[in-house]
C-alpha cells in the first residue's frame, strides 16, 4: 500500500525534526560549550527513540503505526521540555537541582571530581527572547509532534 503525501510528508517531519533538535544539542553542547543538566538529558532520550522509531517508518511495515509512535516521543521530549522550562522560570520545583559534566581529563580522580562543572537544572544556559533551550524545545517539539499526527489523520479521511 502506498502513502500519500501528507503521510510521506509526516514521515519525513518524524525523522528530520529530531534529528535537527539533537543536532543542535550537540552543536551547542561541543561547539558553544552548553553543557546539558540532567533534564537536558532527559529531552534527549525521547528524541533518540522518536529517530529509530522514524527509521522504521521507512524500512518496515506499516509506517503510519511507526510514525505516529515517532509523533508521541517528539511530543514527550516536548512535555519534558515544559517541565524544564518551568524549572528554570521558576513556576514549580524541580525534581534535581545539578548535573555533573564527566570529567575526562587523565589525572587524579579527586582533582577531576573537583574540577568538573556542575550544571544547574533551574538556571537556563542560554536564552533568546527570554526563551530557553528548553522551552524551545517545548514548542519545536510539540509543534512537530501535532502536525506530524494531524497530515496522518488528514491522510486517513483521504
Amino acid at each position: 500500500m502506498s502513502l500519500s503525501q501528507s503521510a510521506r510528508f509526516a514521515r519525513l517531519l518524524a525523522f528530520v525534526v529530531p534529528a535537527v533538535l539533537l543536532g543542535g544539542a550537540y552543536v551547542s553542547q561541543y561547539g558553544f560549550g552548553l553543557y546539558p543538566c540532567e533534564m537536558c538529558w532527559w529531552q534527549r532520550w525521547p528524541h533518540f527513540v522518536a529517530l529509530g522509531l522514524a527509521m522504521l517508518a521507512f524500512a518496515v511495515p506499516p509506517p503510519r503505526v511507526w510514525t505516529a509512535l515517532a509523533a508521541l516521543a517528539i511530543l514527550t521530549s516536548g512535555a519534558i521540555g515544559l517541565f524544564h522550562a518551568g524549572v528554570e522560570y521558576g513556576w514549580w520545583p524541580g525534581i534535581t537541582s545539578c548535573a555533573a559534566i564527566a570529567s575526562t581529563g587523565g589525572g587524579n580522580a579527586l582533582d577531576n571530581i573537583m574540577n568538573t562543572p556542575l550544571v544547574r537544572c533551574d538556571e537556563p544556559a542560554w536564552t533568546l527572547l527570554g526563551i530557553s533551550l528548553a522551552g524551545f524545545n517545548f514548542l519545536i517539539s510539540t509543534a512537530a509532534g501535532l502536525a506530524i499526527l494531524s497530515l496522518l489523520v488528514k491522510d486517513r479521511r483521504v
